[in-house]
């Protein structure tokens, strides 16, 4: 057998093998999609966790963890998660485990200081593995689409909200021609119909989306604006049909996920909008 017969070496680093699931996004039966998507927003508890405490928490049947990993070139679910295992070996120790070591010497005070410490150590999570794995280009592609729009939409709901209600008062702030969708009233359709192929469209999502970001964002996509997504995986339906995405993958403690991360990115989108904007002047 030549080379040119062989198939191509499964990655062996997690960069390498986030980069493969994002070119197979398109490609990948519901099941797979649905390990992959689980997979990216929780890289940790593959690499710790059972294959059937992953299965479950995933959702599918642990043979569709084995069928997933082949589907990527790996011999089986274990060769898989030695990616991921590899991906912390170099670590310092976790923010979890000092965490932990907390609660096991009893240095927190009250129960309202180990939420401290968890809710401080989610957000520092956060916004290290973001910095560690951030697309400088992606960001500076972002950064010019929404400069050079004539009006900038703001579009997040639910838990998103609080990431374009801080951008529409530092935009406000700044200068900076925007209007902010907040849906008051089922009018989120009424509020972007004016958009326009000159203007550019924000919208922030994370698991479960919310339809509403979804349709608006298509019906701006529609009428030739560009669009600039904040989301959590390749697999989210608003990052599609972006012009850039910007992936954010927010740390939880005890299932309340950290917004810090999120409004490092937007603080810093918001205030190069306004730089980019005072060059151009």
């Amino acid at each position: 057998m030549t080379d040119a017969n062989l198939e191509p070496a499964a990655p062996r680093d997690f960069a390498a093998l986030r980069a493969l699931i994002g070119e197979r996004a398109n490609t990948l039966p519901r099941r797979l999609t649905q390990v992959a998507t689980y997979a990216l927003q929780n890289p940790d508890e593959i690499a710790f966790g059972t294959a059937a405490s992953i299965a479950t928490h995933a959702g599918v049947q642990p043979s569709t963890l084995v069928r997933f990993s082949q589907a990527l070139g790996y011999q089986g679910f274990s060769d898989l998660q030695d990616v991921f295992r590899a991906r912390l070996r170099d670590k310092v120790p976790s923010y979890d485990e000092r965490l932990r070591q907390l609660r096991d010497h009893g240095l927190a005070a009250s129960k309202a200081g180990l939420l401290l410490d968890g809710f401080a150590e989610a957000a520092e999570r956060s916004v290290a593995d973001f910095r560690h794995k951030a697309d400088p280009a992606a960001l500076e592609r972002a950064v010019t689409l929404l400069a050079g729009a004539e009006t900038i939409y703001l579009v997040g709901f639910r838990r998103s909200f609080p990431v374009t209600a801080y951008m529409a008062y530092a935009m406000g702030k700044l200068g900076i021609r925007h209007i902010l969708v907040d849906g008051i009233a089922g009018l989120g359709v009424e509020q972007t119909s004016f958009i326009t192929a000159r203007d550019a469209m924000l919208s922030v999502s994370f698991t479960p989306y919310s339809n509403e970001t979804v349709s608006l964002t298509n019906a701006a996509k529609a009428r030739g604006a560009h669009i600039v997504a904040l989301t959590d995986s390749v697999f989210s339906p608003i990052a599609p049909g972006a012009d850039v995405w910007l992936e954010v993958v927010e740390a939880n403690f005890e299932g309340f996920r950290s917004m810090a991360a999120t409004l490092a990115l937007a603080m810093t989108l918001t205030v190069a909008i306004a730089a980019r904007r005072s060059e151009g002047v």
